[in-house]
């Protein structure tokens, strides 16, 4: 059998992929519905897209502006939320890392498209203090800790091969011991927002956007304004 692959089926199928067209359907989010407060409305949707079959719920898109302007952007996990703002997990000197330390403004996505919706988040990024990273640390599974030990996340390497013989030294040293030391580059964000857009598809792309926004500089605690966006 050979392993060729069909030209002709791959310009059909990015020809399908370009203009293929889907109606959102007349799921609303109205005035009304919203909670007074964006954190409630964030838990309310988070657990409806757990509920409703969405592919890790908790995945979204982390965009940063690096310290030479260059906007980038990755997938990361949300492993917290509260009043306080959204906190995930990383190599503190990996490029998002970087890129926070040198502009802490940053935008999440979460891209929840089977329910057709998205929440956008625009704020601040702050270290979260060393015991709350331990906490967290200590809940890793024993193969993602020795992992984020291993990996200087966005150097360059060598080979696959040649990360792959860190992680067995790793292990060989660890050999027996669940008590994996948090590296000191490895740490928690916590994203302080000041703006979050609940967007809600609908027919026709009449979207529904409802925005909350506040000040840069508030605090936890401070009110919001809600105002809708057209489409």
């Amino acid at each position: 059998m050979s392993d060729a692959i069909d030209p002709d089926r791959i310009d059909r199928a990015v020809e399908h992929a370009l203009t293929r067209r889907k109606d959102y359907g007349e799921e609303r989010l109205d005035e009304g519905q919203l909670a007074p407060d964006p954190f409630v409305q964030f838990d309310r949707w988070l657990a409806e897209a757990d509920d409703r079959g969405v592919y890790e719920p908790n995945a979204m898109v982390l965009g940063t502006i690096g310290a030479d302007g260059t906007p980038s952007s990755r997938t990361v996990l949300l492993r917290g939320v509260d009043d306080r703002g959204f906190v995930f997990y990383t190599d503190r000197s990996s490029r998002k890392g970087l890129a926070l330390a040198a502009n802490p403004t940053a935008t999440l996505l979460f891209p929840w498209y089977l329910i057709h919706r998205q929440v956008i988040v625009t704020g601040a990024a702050a270290t979260v203090d060393d015991d709350e990273s331990d906490a967290y640390w200590a809940t890793r599974p024993y193969g993602s800790r020795i992992a984020a030990t291993a990996s200087r996340q966005s150097r360059p390497i060598g080979s696959r091969a040649e990360l792959e013989e860190r992680v067995r030294e790793l292990e060989e040293e660890y050999s027996g011991v669940d008590d994996i030391r948090r590296p000191e580059r490895w740490g928690g964000y916590r994203l302080h927002p000041w703006r979050i857009e609940f967007w809600q598809g609908r027919t026709s792309r009449l979207h529904d956007r409802l925005v909350f926004e506040r000040d840069a500089d508030a605090g936890p605690g401070s009110p919001w304004r809600v105002e809708r966006l057209q489409p």
